[in-house]
């Protein structure tokens, strides 16, 4: 019988949690333009040097990071527990056993995993707390498949090289609130099995996007609307499966192969070229922006080449396609970017992406989203990797129009 009322008032307390959460997404909007607008005094984004095996790396992560993730971690459930008026734990309890992500990672990501528990050793935390920390976009699937309540985080863009320039990967990350403070920016030691990376992360998450030394790199932002797996392999997991990658074909082949837990579009660059995935559970198709010069590539949060929807999508995808949500914020931000980079590769440069990563053209969808008292989510960071021989990424340590690139090479 107490097992009969726990679950009804989790539930109920889930059910809030939606509702609180569609309000807020939706009150974001408006929040662009009536919320006050920081202006912090920004200092380059925090650079943590991991080194050793994957538990070893999850130690000095953990240790070095420890009030960080102590701090988020204490936000990220205090979010939750906000707008439950519940037990968070709970709720992250019927999450975890509602999937089989930590199975699949071991899988194919076993040093991850290792390197998690190190994470969760190093700054004192509970293992589970600290998987399911990672499980950002898979946690926004589990919401949405009970109460349909749509997230659209991120910009991103591909550039393939040229007479002119090297290869460029990009991308704005939106991100919670919550989240600002802690940003951080990895840079893993080269070893024998694996090749020297820099990710962009969250203090006490393993990646958000990354490079690696062999000119691979990769950028990613959400696709709701597409069929998705407790199964499958969560985000996270997939950005550090490609960049430990040494080649391009290996990179290629795991990305297209391995099964996705969320719909989500990567941009993968690899050295000259660039390509852009739009991936479900059931499949992984390209897709390109304009075939009339098919090698520049954007995206933003819904899609157009995988038709692989759930079924409560299925009126917005086609909506999608035949033009009708052209208002709606994906869709804004998606025009912005084509009015951008509807251009030969050639003339594109790092300055007019610096430049469209910091647009806000439409003030209540910009691409660049800006830090507001009371709003839901923001540019948690804007990236943009330089593929080529003279490898190299720049990073902005919140809005990029409230924060300077600083730029990062790879040691020799």
């Amino acid at each position: 019988m107490k097992s009969v009322r726990l679950k009804v008032v989790l539930t109920f307390a889930l059910s809030s949690l939606i509702f609180s959460i569609t309000c807020l997404t939706l009150n974001s909007v408006f929040a662009q333009t009536t919320g006050t607008e920081r202006l912090p005094n920004r200092n380059p984004i925090q650079v943590i040097e991991l080194k050793g095996n994957g538990y070893e790396r999850g130690v000095e992560h953990g240790r070095q990071l420890k009030r960080e993730i102590s701090e988020v971690l204490t936000k990220w459930k205090t979010n939750i527990r906000n707008v439950v008026n519940g037990n968070p734990d709970s709720v992250i309890t019927l999450f975890l056993k509602a999937t089989n992500f930590e199975t699949t990672s071991w899988k194919h990501t076993p040093w991850l995993i290792k390197e998690l528990r190190g994470i969760a050793d190093g700054s004192g935390q509970e293992y589970k707390d600290v998987f399911a920390f990672q499980l950002v976009d898979e946690f926004w699937v589990y919401l949405d498949k009970q109460f349909n309540t749509p997230n659209h985080h991120c910009s991103s863009i591909g550039v393939p090289s040229t007479e002119n320039h090297p290869a460029y990967i990009a991308q704005n990350v939106d991100l919670e609130n919550f989240r600002d403070g802690y940003q951080v920016l990895f840079h893993i030691t080269a070893s024998a099995t694996e090749p020297q990376q820099y990710i962009l992360s969250c203090a006490g998450m393993v990646a958000i996007n990354g490079m690696n030394e062999k000119g691979i790199g990769i950028c990613v932002n959400s696709l709701m609307e597409l069929q998705a797996s407790p199964n499958g392999l969560p985000v996270a997991f997939v950005v550090r499966g490609v960049l430990n990658k040494q080649s391009g074909p290996e990179a290629l082949t795991f990305l297209k192969s391995v099964n996705h837990a969320s719909g989500q579009n990567y941009i993968l660059g690899i050295a000259d070229s660039v390509y852009d995935f739009e991936a479900s559970s059931n499949q992984v198709i390209r897709y390109v922006p304009n075939q009339q010069h098919n090698t520049v590539v954007y995206h933003t949060n819904h899609a157009l080449a995988n038709h692989d929807v759930k079924d409560w999508y299925k009126d917005y995808h086609t909506k999608v396609l035949s033009g009708e949500t052209k208002n709606n914020n994906s869709e804004v931000r998606f025009a912005t970017l084509e009015k951008y980079l509807d251009i030969q590769p050639n003339q594109i440069s790092t300055t007019i992406l610096r430049k469209v990563l910091r647009s806000k053209d439409n003030l209540k969808n910009p691409v660049c989203r800006p830090l507001l008292d009371g709003a839901y989510g923001f540019t948690f960071s804007s990236v943009l990797f330089t593929l080529g021989d003279r490898r190299s990424l720049q990073v902005t340590n919140g809005p990029p129009d409230q924060s300077e690139y600083k730029e990062y090479f790879f040691k020799k």
